[in-house]
């Protein structure tokens, strides 16, 4: 008798699973972009897949790669994403969404998204015409950074603040002109610098002119790598998302792209502290 019951439990189970993974919603997603992105949408299918969400991604991404480099390989057929071109990946089957970004670097700088970013634009529609598009807004450097992102030729942002201002200018500009709809990754970033308890501060602290092996600075709150220790030296990274910035970044990507109720997500990286995670996710419902 007690062994019926568990064939009839495990059927049972079986079915269950079958009708939750019909009703998943498949998503395809093709990412064009660089390290950004790739921290951007870090978590994105951990969060699709407690969302419910069947999701596909596709990428094409270069460290460093601006719009364009993009169009530039593009134009020439050249196959840089690990042996295809971005025509080729953008012609395998059907994308649902299609999102484009510059180069950190240059995001502050309105001069450098056009043409390019019309022309890209202009080639996913004509290969993708069902698919939505979304430009990423990318974040500032950190307020310790030895220098910022370009907003005007060779003129450098004086700081984070300016930074922020300056590539979100310029993206907000490129989408009203190219009628793109934006992933503000870099306003979530933002509302984290100024919170009086959520952000970053450098630490006096520490000696930096002749650091102790494998000791570092507190880095409490930060969104980005910041200080670490590689090959025996201490080196620094002030652009590029650390887990904490790479799972905001995804909650933004979430709830722009999926519509995700991001007050309601249960998953969080081990590294990052369930406070944090939830100021994370009101500043993400508040975008």
């Amino acid at each position: 008798m007690l062994s019926k019951i568990r064939i009839s439990l495990i059927i049972l189970l079986s079915i269950c699973s079958s009708i939750q993974a019909q009703d998943a919603k498949k998503i395809r997603l093709f990412i064009i972009g660089n390290s950004f992105s790739q921290n951007a949408s870090a978590f994105v299918p951990q969060l699709a897949k407690e969302g419910g969400i069947d999701l596909e991604v596709g990428r094409a991404e270069l460290g460093g790669c601006s719009l364009e480099k993009h169009w530039k390989l593009s134009e020439a057929g050249e196959k840089a994403y690990k042996g295809k071109s971005l025509r080729e990946l953008l012609s395998d089957g059907r994308w649902d969404i299609v999102t484009i970004q510059q180069y950190s670097l240059l995001s502050g700088d309105p001069g450098t998204y056009e043409p390019y970013a019309g022309k890209l634009v202009e080639m996913i529609r004509t290969l993708q015409p069902g698919a939505k598009l979304y430009i990423h807004q990318v974040w500032a450097y950190r307020n310790d950074a030895k220098s910022f992102g370009r907003i005007n030729g060779e003129e450098r942002a004086a700081n984070t603040a300016e930074m922020h201002h300056h590539v979100r200018a310029a993206y907000h500009k490129v989408a009203a002109d190219l009628g793109l709809t934006i992933i503000p990754t870099g306003d979530a970033f933002r509302k984290m610098e100024v919170s009086r308890k959520w952000h970053y501060t450098k630490d006096t602290t520490f000696n930096f002119e002749a650091p102790q092996a494998g000791q570092l600075p507190d880095q409490t709150n930060s969104l980005h790598i910041g200080y670490i220790w590689r090959n025996g030296k201490l080196d620094f990274d002030a652009n590029h998302a650390n887990p904490a910035g790479c799972y905001l970044g995804s909650l933004v990507w979430y709830k722009t792209l999926f519509g995700g109720k991001v007050k309601k997500v249960k998953f969080k990286p081990e590294s990052v502290s369930a406070p944090m995670a939830k100021k994370f996710r009101q500043v993400v419902a508040g975008l």
